[in-house]
């Protein structure tokens, strides 16, 4: 077997092949590390920075474990402090369930527009955004959905499907609303990483790190695949080394991996064209000075400032910094075709923008002791509504050549894209493939079969 990349997907399927005793495959990394977009970086100053804000948290009792054997007991658990920057002040996060912490004029607003909604006659949305309005209402989706969402996918939202949702988004619910308003009762918590795990030392690369250690023999780093064809099954790398296969598990960015691919008929390249993405600036901000507050991460929906997302990183594990009573910031602004961004700029904008936040005071600008980006390409595949017609035909026609692809960009799956889900892709594709145990993390695009006898058919008249 071969294995594009050393993410956490391919590092799970190479944690189950070993152990059940499978010694005949090798995992090819493009990188000089394992992780991918799970990686963490130390700069010159001692600052750690994850790509983007992770924690640990889990679905699954297996990924519990293989978590728990790596790390042992080096890890923080902390309950969730999540938080909303909006009209100038902090409020709870969800939004829908902190409604009384605004302004009466916005309250009244997102309340009215809710209950239109609870009233309208309920039909198929045509779009995420129609999605919005329908689910949120008028008020809260102005205020707070359409923007942040604007800005996290740096797409607009009537280009997106709704399906992905599950539990990515808290659907409001107009009793627990009107409690909080009315009653003050306090905003009830939501969502599965409401108590998340963190490494002591080292960010969440430490993770990988762990996990891959036990499998160096079988992990070729530097070795980025340049070309596969599926039909001899060998994929070359830019080392001019051929890996012959039975089977390949695919990780890399799925319209990349399209891309290299000998023989691939014209529909299946077509569509891989269709995908859509988003990436993201990731700028880490280091003070000589305490947090000050409990903080895990703070939702910017307004356009006053550049970022969706601030982390208090440094919150997570006081080994982040290099010294005690310092401050690790972790902001992130996503771009796009649709939302261009500066990446020469990001990081001066970053800063006035954590100033104007209030996250940093003008007078503390000499505290900065670090400053780091890392522009990462493809952070976010895009649930388009284009998007399953789309994969339905690549999926099928890599299904007949035994491949598979899978993980965050592999399957081009942001619903199953967390740190557990993109793991146990791996996993379970190593277990379909030696025991024909179904995959249930992954889900084969609709009409799978169908559009497999279509690609077969022009594949074979393309011969």
């Amino acid at each position: 077997m071969v294995i594009i990349g050393a993410g956490l997907t391919g590092l799970g399927a190479a944690h189950r092949l070993s152990e059940l005793g499978v010694d005949d495959y090798v995992v090819l990394e493009a990188n000089a590390e394992v992780g991918g977009l799970a990686r963490s970086f130390r700069d010159d100053a001692g600052f750690t920075y994850d790509v983007g804000g992770h924690v640990f948290f889990s679905h699954y009792g297996y990924y519990d474990r293989v978590v728990k054997a790596a790390l042992g007991d080096e890890y923080t658990e902390l309950d969730r402090q999540a938080w909303i920057w909006i009209e100038n002040r902090f409020v709870g996060y969800p939004f829908q369930n902190s409604l009384a912490q605004l302004s009466p004029a916005t309250t009244l607003e997102c309340i009215l527009g809710l209950i239109e909604a609870e009233r309208q006659a309920k039909s198929r949305p045509a779009s995420f955004d129609d999605w919005m309005e329908r689910v949120f209402g008028a008020g809260i989706t102005k205020h707070f959905m359409r923007p942040y969402n604007c800005k996290v996918w740096a797409t607009p939202p009537e280009l997106m499907s709704y399906q992905w949702i599950a539990e990515r988004v808290s659907v409001p619910d107009l009793e627990t609303v009107l409690r909080g308003v009315i009653a003050n009762e306090p905003p009830v918590a939501w969502g599965p990483n409401g108590r998340f795990r963190y490494p002591r030392h080292g960010g969440t690369g430490t993770l990988c790190q762990r996990i891959a250690e036990p499998l160096h023999d079988r992990i070729e780093l530097c070795c980025p695949v340049v070309s596969v064809d599926p039909r001899d099954k060998v994929v070359y790398t830019a080392d001019a080394r051929a890996w012959r296969y039975d089977m390949l598990l695919n990780t890399m960015p799925l319209n990349r991996f399209v891309a290299l691919l000998e023989h691939v008929p014209n529909r299946v390249a077509t569509m891989s064209q269709e995908l859509a993405w988003t990436g993201t600036h990731v700028v880490g901000i280091g003070l000589n000075r305490p947090a000050g507050t409990d903080k895990n991460w703070i939702y910017f929906p307004e356009p006053d400032v550049p970022f969706h997302r601030v982390t208090y990183l440094s919150n997570y594990s006081p080994y982040m910094t290099p010294e005690p009573d310092q401050t690790l910031l972790l902001a992130e602004t996503s771009y796009s075709k649709y939302k261009p961004t500066d990446r020469e700029t990001i990081v001066d904008h970053v800063v006035d923008g954590l100033v104007h936040a209030g996250l940093l005071r003008a007078e503390e600008r000499h505290l900065i002791i670090s400053r780091w980006r890392y522009s990462a390409a493809m952070t976010y595949p895009v649930p388009t509504r284009t998007r399953d017609d789309a994969l339905c035909p690549i999926h099928a026609w890599l299904t007949e050549q035994d491949i598979a692809s899978r993980g965050r960009f592999g399957a081009w799956l942001y619903e199953v894209g967390n740190m557990d889900h993109s793991f146990m892709q791996g996993v379970e594709w190593v277990d379909f493939v030696l025991s024909d145990e179904p995959e249930t993390t992954w889900i084969a695009p609709r009409e799978h079969v169908v559009a497999a006898r279509t690609i077969k058919q022009e594949d074979h008249r393309g011969r």
